[in-house]
């Protein structure tokens, strides 16, 4: 995966191949052979009375032994176990015969979350809770991937808990996560992606976060939320406020897993496409930054999230073989 390509019809030079490599993957790749996953949903009550949904990979034939792998997935900005990528490792876990576990961050398995808080890049506290429980109740080893939004959040776990780590998980992933949160922003904030990409956010972000606050009349300014037009609008009014933060800059700079990689200390991959058009090529760690622990690719083609591979209509399932290839040597 870190010398990855872009098969011939979807290899175009310059934007147009990183927003092909994005969009057709997410949309008409496919996603996995043999039938759909079918999950099995947990209801777990959070420290602060609040709720999460946790779904696990049903098995209509013989589970895995219980002292089998728990692949642990979080999930990017708006996602949920139907992501492509989530569905797309779903499939890799059956094959391997590994548990699997797709946490939902608050608010996105469905059903509005009862805290007057959502979810955000940094949230490794929540990270790390849901890390722990998993931990307490499985036998076998843990291996955890995050996509985008989910992977800054696992590798600001990571960097926080250090050493400690080791007595939760084995290895972790980061998958096209914006590491540079500033960087990420700004470049998802202009020309194509500002159209395209941050519309289809916002589509979902603004009815959410006005939910919230008809739970909570007044935790927010109304019309700022409404006049809302980007990313940085958007964590100004809602996401930085809500979770502590002074504004969207405090939150970007604090949330960032760039500047502290190198305090990791079990085995992480970081894979980012140099033609994800959400993140900078330049924006991303070299490998001085980063610590004996990390590993880097840092391929040049795949988009963000993307990495189809075959003959068109293509799979991503080239994706989650290469990284669970990694994770399964790391135990």
């Amino acid at each position: 995966m870190e010398t990855y390509r872009a098969p011939r019809w979807l290899a175009a030079v310059g934007p147009l191949g990183s927003h092909a490599q994005t969009i057709w993957p997410a949309l008409f790749s496919r996603r996995f052979l043999g039938p759909r996953p079918a999950y099995t949903r947990e209801r777990w009550t959070t420290p602060d009375h609040d709720f999460i949904d946790v779904d696990r990979l049903t098995w209509t034939a013989e589970p895995p032994a219980p002292e089998a792998p728990l692949l642990v997935l979080f999930h990017g900005l708006e996602g949920s176990s139907r992501s492509h990528y989530a569905e797309a490792f779903a499939h890799w876990a059956r094959q391997r015969r590994w548990h699997y576990a797709v946490p939902h961050f608050r608010g996105c398995s469905g059903e509005l979350n009862l805290a007057p808080r959502a979810y955000h890049s940094g949230d490794y506290e929540e990270v790390g809770w849901i890390l722990q429980r998993l931990r307490g109740s499985h036998r076998g080893p843990l291996l955890a991937v995050g996509v985008s939004l989910g992977g800054n959040a696992l590798l600001r776990w990571a960097e926080e808990a250090g050493e400690t780590a080791a007595q939760t998980v084995r290895a972790v992933c980061a998958i096209s996560s914006p590491l540079d949160l500033a960087a990420g922003g700004a470049a998802i904030g202009r020309g194509f992606n500002r159209l395209v990409y941050t519309r289809m956010f916002l589509r979902t972000m603004k009815p959410k976060a006005l939910r919230k606050l008809a739970q909570y009349p007044g935790l927010f300014d109304r019309q700022r939320l409404l006049a809302a037009r980007d990313l940085y609008e958007f964590d100004n009014v809602f996401t930085a406020p809500l979770h502590g933060f002074r504004n969207t800059e405090d939150y970007w700079s604090r949330a960032s897993a760039k500047p502290h990689l190198h305090r990791i200390r079990i085995p992480a991959l970081v894979l980012n496409a140099l033609n994800d058009p959400f993140v900078p090529a330049a924006s991303l760690p070299r490998p001085q930054e980063v610590g004996r622990f990390v590993t880097l690719w840092q391929p040049p083609h795949g988009g963000h999230v993307g990495f189809a591979a075959g003959p068109l209509p293509g799979h991503v399932m080239t994706l989650p073989q290469a990284v669970t290839d990694w994770l399964h040597q790391r135990l």
